[in-house]
């Protein structure tokens, strides 16, 4: 995290429940005299205690917003949770319609708030907008020098035509998951495209531009890459100008229950 946050407690509306001692992952908190106690500031700063304390009487300094108070339950249906899931597509066609500035901070909000490893909070974001074309340009030329070489271990690449727009497809919005750790900007990406998706949008995990930024200097440099800042993936996005019309077939799954 890039911030200092202190956990506290206040001890006239705490009721020692014991619910955020039982529920701290690492069993940073005591019950003295009937309320809890912090052992120490040195945990992850995970937050279950502030969520999970019926009386709010814990809090956590540092932030630029308060928690949002649950009215009820979420929850998803799961039949149509699993046939969203089972008719995603990867989309290489774009309508020329622009992704607003509201749907784009909805899909990096669903991004913020999964979890992280140690709940390091240490993804973020690129968003490449209006003048991605110009990033787009370097890594073409870039992909069209080593076609050669990558042709010799990856066969479909002889077939490939690398065109101006081989990496964005003309969507209108690009979106770049940077973060040391890649599970934790995975798991992020993957919320990020089901978001999308619930707003219409189609999603490309432009695997090629990824590995481009990560291994041009020129290019890292124009983006103002940091030498620590390994880009995991990049979700172009946009609204899909193709319509699929049944599942892919996938092979049965290979599962041992022990």
């Amino acid at each position: 995290m890039k911030e200092q946050h202190i956990i506290e407690v206040n001890k006239d509306i705490c009721i020692g429940c014991s619910l955020c001692k039982n529920d701290c992952p690492v069993n940073n908190i005591i019950i003295k005299d009937k309320k809890s106690v912090i052992k120490n500031q040195d945990c992850i700063k995970c937050g279950h205690c502030v969520t999970i304390c019926p009386t709010k009487a814990i809090t956590m300094t540092g932030f630029d917003e308060p928690p949002i108070e649950f009215t009820k339950q979420h929850t998803l249906d799961s039949n149509e949770l699993l046939m969203a899931i089972k008719s995603r597509r990867t989309i290489r066609k774009f309508k020329n319609k622009e992704v607003t500035s509201e749907i784009i901070e909805q899909i990096i909000e669903s991004g913020r708030f999964t979890p992280s490893a140690k709940n390091a909070q240490d993804v973020s974001y690129i968003v490449l907008g209006d003048d991605k074309s110009k990033y787009e340009e370097i890594a073409v030329k870039f992909f069209r020098r080593i076609k050669p070489i990558v042709s010799l271990w990856m066969k479909d690449a002889k077939e490939v035509t690398i065109d101006d727009n081989f990496f964005f497809k003309k969507a209108p919005i690009a979106i770049m998951v940077v973060t040391k750790d890649k599970i934790s900007g995975s798991l992020a990406a993957s919320n990020m495209s089901l978001m999308a998706e619930s707003y219409g949008l189609g999603v490309l995990y432009s695997g090629f531009f990824t590995s481009v930024v990560n291994n041009l200097p020129k290019l890292r440099k124009h983006l103002n890459l940091k030498s620590k800042g390994h880009v995991v993936t990049t979700l172009v996005l946009g609204y899909p100008d193709v319509k699929y019309r049944r599942t892919a077939q996938k092979e049965i799954a290979n599962v041992r229950y022990l």
